[in-house]
């Protein structure tokens, strides 16, 4: 009997953390732009959306893995911000786990967020405009994980 695999709640061990935010934050900045790139340009995140991130700053702060991801959207392309900005228009703080359960669907932003799961810090309307975009991705059917696989 095969079962969907759910993403448990989770936080990693606090030594990840003070350890990853001794490291270069640049390269998840990188991951995450190249990533987002991908998704607009195979049509995951709506053009007409994306012109109203134009000259923003965002951050992702994974906090029990102490990685910060920052990128701006400039000129039709997702760049990788080299420093974190001091005031980013606006910033996601969450732990790995919560992240996971967003990009399985299997939590929605406002769940996470009312659970305290979520920090969304900074320009309400942008902040609304980027969890609408969020919500309308149709995710392309995931196999499903079973160890009972033929």
């Amino acid at each position: 009997m095969s079962q969907d695999f759910t993403i448990p709640s989770f936080k990693l061990p606090g030594v990840l953390s003070t350890i990853g935010a001794h490291l270069p934050q640049w390269p998840h900045s990188l991951a995450l732009a190249t990533a987002l790139n991908v998704a607009a340009r195979v049509g995951l995140l709506p053009a007409d959306s994306l012109a109203q991130l134009a000259d923003r700053s965002f951050v992702v702060e994974v906090l029990d893995a102490g990685g910060v991801a920052s990128f701006t959207y400039r000129d039709g392309l997702f760049r990788p911000l080299l420093t974190v900005p001091p005031a980013p228009d606006l910033c996601f703080q969450a732990n790995l786990s919560a992240f996971l359960q967003l990009l399985a669907r299997q939590e929605d932003p406002d769940t996470l967020f009312f659970k305290r799961e979520l920090s969304i810090v900074g320009d309400t309307e942008l902040g609304l405009l980027v969890k609408n975009m969020l919500d309308a991705i149709e995710w392309p059917p995931l196999p499903r994980l079973s160890p009972f696989q033929r």
